[in-house]
C-alpha cells in the first residue's frame, strides 16, 4: 500500500501562514513577513500617493520671485479648515499609513517588533503636514520619537517635527531643538542641510536675517539636491539685497546662473532679472547689458521667460529715457505674460508712468486702472497707485481747462488775418478727417450690402432648388420725389455727382452722339455735321454744368468748414476774456499744488507756478505761488529758493508767509502735527473756542507744508463759525475750499458751501408754539465770578423746587460772550414763571435780564449770531 508523502504538507503550510500572519508571535517569520508586507505593499502605495500630492503642490504653488522666496516651496492656505483633509492624494497616503499601523503593528511586551512601523508613522506625519493639518502631524512625529528612539529615521523625524513646530509658530523652540540635535549628533550631509535650512527659516520668521544667512550658507554647502542649492543661493541673494549688500547679492545670483542646466531654469532666469534690477546705470557697461539680454531673448530655451526678460529690457530703456523702445518691450512683455499678475501690473504701471511724465494724463489714467486690477488691494503699492489715479482725475480736469483756455486766449490775441489763417488750417485737417471717416463708413455700408446681397442670393438659390423655378424678384423702386430735397445715396439723384460724371465722360471719350457703336473712335465722324452744329450747344452745356456745380458746392458748404463760423464764437468783451484768463490761472495754480503735494513732481510743479506768475494772475494767487515755489526750490535749487525768500520778505514784509520765513510769531508746540491737532480738536469739542482761536494761526505757521495744515484751516473755519456766525463761517469755508481744493478738508468745505450753507441762510425765526424752551442768562466769558454766581442760584432753585426736569448748561455765543442756560422747559408760560421766580424771590434774585427763547429759534441765533434781530422781532 502506497503512502502519500505530501498529505501533511498543506496543513503544515497553512500552519506556517497562520504563524507568520500573527502579530502576537515574536518570531523571525512573523517579523519579516509583516515587515515585507508593510514595506512593499501598503507603504509603497502610500508613498506613491504622497509623491503625487507633493508634485501637485509644486505645480500649483507658483513662486513669487518679486518677494523673498520661502525656504520651503510650500505656501500655507490661510482659508483652509483646520484638521480637515483637502487633498485626495494625501488622504490616500494617510489611509495607507493608518492601515499599515493597524494591521501590521507588532507591539509585543511594550516594544515594536515590525521594523517598518516607524516608516508608517513618518508617512502618516508627512501626509498630514502637506495637507496643512499640523497638530495631527505633530502627534505622529512625536510618537516616532517616543516609541522608536533607535529608529534609523530618527533624525529625519526630529526635523519633520520641528518643521511642524515652525508652521505652528514655535520658532524659538525649533531653534533650540535643532541646534541641540546638530551639536549632539553627526547627521548625514543631506539631513544636516535640511536642519540648517530649517534653522534659517525660523530665524527669518524672527526677523534675524544675519543668523538666517549664516545657516543658509551651511545648507548650500551640505545639500546634495541641485534645485535646493539654486533656491538657497537665490534666497541668499535676496537677503543680501534687503540689507543693502548689493555686490554680495550679485555674487549669489551669478552662482545660480553658473549652475545652468543643473537646476530648474526659472532660478537662472530670475537671477538674470535680479542682476538687471541691480544694474548701475551711471557706471555700468550698457552695451554689454544690451548685448547679453538680446542673446537671452533669442535663446529658444528661454521662451517661457520672455515676459520677465522683455520687462527688464523695457526698464533698461525706460531708465535711459528711450520711451519708444521701452514701450516696445513693455508691450512684448504683456503679450507673453499670462500668470504673473505682478509682472503684468508692473508693465502697466511703468507705461502709465511714461505717459504721465509726458503729460498724457488720460492715457496714464487708463494704464493705472489696468494696474490696479492686477495688484493685491492690501498692498501699499495698490493704495499709492489708487491715490495717484484718483488725483489724476483732478489733473486731467485742470489740464483740460488750462490747455483750452490758453488756446482761446492765444487765438483772441492774433490779428484778424492770422485768425482766419489759423482756422483755415484747422478746417483743412477737419476736412481730411471727415473724408477719411466718410470713406470708412461707405466701405462698411458696401460691405453690409454685399452681405445682404449674398444672403438674398443664397435664399433665392434655395428657392430655385426647392421649387424648380426661380423666385420672383421685386422690381427696383426709385426714391420718391419727396426725398430729393435731402441727400440721397442714389447716383443720379445727386446733381453734383451727375455733373462731375458728365465732365469725366467727355474728358475720357470726347464728343459722342447718342448712336450705336459710340465707343468706336470712328463713330465720331458718322455725323460730323451734327457734331459741328452741336459744338456750341455742348460748350454752353458744359459751362452751365460747371456753374451749377459751383453753385451746388456753395449751397452745401457746411458752417464748420468756414473760418467765419469759428471767428464769430471767439469772446470779444473784456469781461469774458478776463473770466477765461482767471479760470486758466486758477487751473495753473491748482496744478502746481497737485504736482507738488500729491505727486512730488517738483519740476512740473515749478513749471506750472512760474507759468502762472508770467500770466499776471490775481493778487491773491501771487504770494501763495511765490511761497510754494520757495518750498519747491528748497528741494531742487537752493539758490533760487534764497532768491524767492528775499523777494517775499522785501515785497510782502507784513504777510504771514514773511513771518514764517522770519521765524516770528510761530508757536512751537511739542509733539507730532497729528498729536497737536488732536489736542486742539479736543479743546474745540470742549467749547474752548477762544483758546483754539488763539493757537490755530500759530500752529498753521508752525506746520506750514505739512499735511495737517488743511485740517487746522478747517478747524479754524469752524471756530470762526462758532464765534462770529454764518457770514464769517461762509467766508472762512470759501478760503479753505479755494486754498486746499485737492484735500479732503477742501472738498468737505466745498460740499458744505454747496449743500448746507444755502439751507442755513434760508432759516428764519418762527414764533409758533413750541414744546421746548430755554431761559438764557448772558454772561461775559472773562467774568467767571458772575457765571458761577448765576449757576449756583439756578442749582439752588432746581433743588429747592424739586424741578427734576430742569437742567443747567453753558454755551459759548460770541467771542467774549456766552449763555448760562436753564433748559428742559416745555411751555413758554412755565419759562416766564421760572424766570420770574429767579428774579423776584429773595433766595435767588438774579439781576441779569433773562431771555426766553424756543429751541428752534435758539438754534438760529447760535448759527447766525443774530440775538439782537431776535429780540427786535419778538417785540
Amino acid at each position: 500500500m502506497k503512502t502519500n508523502k505530501f498529505k501533511y504538507s498543506i496543513p503544515l503550510g497553512c500552519l506556517c501562514v497562520l504563524v507568520a500572519c500573527s502579530t502576537r508571535n515574536d518570531t523571525f517569520l512573523a517579523r519579516n513577513s509583516h515587515a515585507l508586507s508593510t514595506q512593499y505593499n501598503i507603504l509603497y502605495n502610500g508613498q506613491i500617493g504622497l509623491d503625487k500630492g507633493i508634485k501637485g503642490i509644486e505645480a500649483s504653488n507658483e513662486d513669487n520671485f518679486w518677494e523673498r522666496l520661502s525656504i520651503e516651496p510650500m505656501h500655507i492656505n490661510e482659508d483652509i479648515v483646520v484638521d480637515t483633509t483637502k487633498n485626495a492624494d494625501f488622504k490616500l497616503a494617510e489611509a495607507k499609513a493608518t492601515k499599515a499601523i493597524q494591521k501590521h503593528s507588532m507591539n509585543i511586551g511594550g516594544k515594536e517588533r515590525n521594523s517598518q512601523i516607524d516608516e508608517a508613522y513618518l508617512l502618516l506625519g508627512k501626509s498630514r503636514y502637506y495637507d496643512q493639518r499640523f497638530i495631527p502631524a505633530l502627534d505622529a512625529f512625536n510618537y516616532i520619537l517616543y516609541k522608536y528612539p533607535n529608529s534609523s529615521r530618527i533624525e529625519e523625524a526630529k526635523i519633520w517635527r520641528e518643521k511642524t513646530n515652525m508652521r505652528l509658530g514655535n520658532d524659538a523652540l525649533v531653534i533650540k531643538n535643532i541646534s541641540k540635535m546638530i551639536k549632539e549628533h553627526k547627521p548625514q550631509k543631506q539631513v544636516l542641510a535640511d536642519a540648517n535650512a530649517l534653522l534659517a527659516a525660523s530665524f527669518l520668521n524672527l526677523e534675524e536675517k544675519d543668523s538666517a544667512i549664516v545657516k543658509l550658507k551651511e545648507a548650500v554647502i551640505f545639500t546634495r539636491r541641485n534645485n535646493e542649492r539654486a533656491r538657497y543661493r537665490f534666497i541668499l541673494g535676496q537677503l543680501h539685497e534687503e540689507i543693502g549688500q548689493n555686490e554680495i547679492a550679485k555674487e549669489y545670483y551669478q552662482a545660480v546662473i553658473k549652475m545652468n542646466r543643473k537646476a530648474d531654469r526659472k532660478y537662472m532666469m530670475q537671477s538674470q532679472a535680479r542682476l538687471a534690477a541691480l544694474f548701475d546705470y551711471q557706471n555700468g557697461d550698457k552695451f554689454a547689458f544690451d548685448e547679453k539680454f538680446h542673446k537671452l531673448l533669442e535663446n529658444r530655451e528661454n521662451r517661457p521667460f520672455l515676459d520677465i526678460l522683455n520687462y527688464q529690457m523695457g526698464v533698461f530703456y525706460d531708465k535711459q529715457g528711450k520711451d519708444e523702445k521701452a514701450l516696445q518691450y513693455y508691450n512684448a512683455s504683456l503679450k507673453k505674460a499670462k500668470t504673473d499678475n505682478y509682472l503684468i501690473a508692473s508693465d502697466y504701471r511703468n507705461i502709465g508712468n511714461m505717459h504721465f511724465r509726458n503729460a498724457r494724463y488720460p492715457l496714464a489714467a487708463k494704464y493705472y486702472d489696468s494696474t490696479l486690477v492686477k495688484l493685491n488691494p492690501k498692498t501699499r503699492e495698490f493704495i499709492h497707485i489708487e491715490k495717484v489715479r484718483k488725483n489724476l482725475d483732478e489733473v486731467i480736469f485742470y489740464e483740460d481747462i488750462a490747455t483750452r483756455n490758453d488756446s482761446i486766449l492765444n487765438v483772441v490775441a492774433l490779428p484778424e488775418p492770422e485768425k482766419t489763417a489759423y482756422f483755415n488750417g484747422y478746417i483743412e485737417k477737419l476736412k481730411k478727417s471727415d473724408e477719411a471717416k466718410r470713406i470708412l463708413e461707405e466701405k462698411e455700408a458696401e460691405k453690409q450690402k454685399n452681405i445682404e446681397r449674398n444672403s438674398k442670393s443664397s435664399t433665392a438659390d434655395v428657392a430655385v432648388s426647392a421649387n424648380g423655378k426661380a423666385a420672383a424678384v421685386a422690381a427696383f423702386t426709385p426714391p420718391s420725389m419727396a426725398g430729393l430735397g435731402a441727400e440721397s445715396s442714389f447716383y443720379f439723384y445727386n446733381p453734383s455727382t451727375v455733373s462731375f460724371g458728365k465732365i469725366a465722360f467727355k474728358k475720357n471719350w470726347g464728343k459722342r452722339t447718342a448712336t450705336g457703336f459710340w465707343r468706336l473712335s470712328s463713330s465720331t465722324n458718322l455725323n460730323a455735321n451734327v457734331a459741328v452744329a452741336t459744338d456750341s450747344l455742348e460748350v454752353q452745356e458744359q459751362e452751365t454744368i460747371v456753374e451749377e456745380t459751383s453753385k451746388e458746392k456753395e449751397k452745401v458748404t457746411e458752417p464748420k468748414y468756414t473760418a467765419e463760423f469759428y471767428v464769430q464764437q471767439l469772446p470779444v468783451s473784456a469781461t469774458a476774456i478776463d473770466s477765461i484768463a482767471k479760470e486758466r490761472n486758477d487751473a495753473y495754480y491748482q496744478l502746481g499744488l497737485i504736482y507738488k503735494e500729491k505727486f512730488k513732481e517738483y519740476d512740473l510743479a515749478a513749471k506750472k507756478l512760474e507759468q502762472l506768475l508770467a500770466n499776471q494772475p490775481a493778487e491773491k494767487l501771487v504770494l501763495p505761488s511765490w511761497y510754494n515755489l520757495y518750498k519747491i526750490y528748497q528741494i531742487t535749487n537752493n539758490d533760487k529758493a534764497e532768491e524767492i525768500k528775499n523777494r517775499i520778505k522785501a515785497q510782502y514784509p507784513y504777510s504771514r508767509y514773511a513771518q514764517i520765513l522770519n521765524n516770528s510769531n510761530v508757536i512751537v508746540e511739542e509733539g507730532s502735527p497729528e498729536e497737536v491737532y488732536k489736542k486742539l480738536y479736543q479743546q474745540y469739542n470742549n467749547e474752548e473756542f477762544e483758546a483754539v482761536a488763539a493757537k490755530v494761526d500759530g500752529l498753521i505757521n508752525q506746520f506750514s507744508g505739512e499735511e495737517v495744515v488743511p485740517k487746522l484751516e478747517l478747524l479754524k473755519a469752524n471756530t470762526i463759525g462758532k464765534q462770529k456766525g454764518l457770514v464769517a463761517y461762509k467766508t472762512a469755508l470759501e478760503y479753505v475750499a479755494a486754498t486746499y481744493p485737492n484735500t479732503e478738508e477742501g472738498k468737505k468745505a466745498h460740499t458744505i458751501l454747496a449743500e448746507q450753507i444755502p439751507l442755513l441762510e434760508q432759516m428764519d425765526f418762527d414764533f409758533k408754539v413750541s414744546s421746548h424752551w430755554k431761559i438764557l442768562y448772558p454772561v461775559a466769558t472773562n467774568a467767571a465770578a458772575d457765571k458761577k454766581a448765576i449757576e449756583e442760584k439756578i442749582n439752588k432753585f432746581i433743588n429747592a423746587e424739586n424741578a427734576q426736569k430742569l437742567n443747567l448748561a453753558y454755551n459759548s455765543y460770541a467771542e467774549n460772550e456766552g449763555f448760562v442756560i436753564v433748559q428742559g422747559i416745555s411751555t413758554q408760560e412755565y419759562a416766564s414763571s421760572v424766570a420770574g421766580v429767579l428774579k423776584e424771590n429773595p433766595s435767588y434774585q438774579i439781576t441779569t435780564a433773562p431771555i426766553i427763547i424756543s429751541n428752534e429759534n435758539y438754534k438760529i441765533v447760535q448759527i447766525k449770531k443774530n440775538l439782537k434781530s431776535y429780540l427786535e422781532a419778538k417785540k
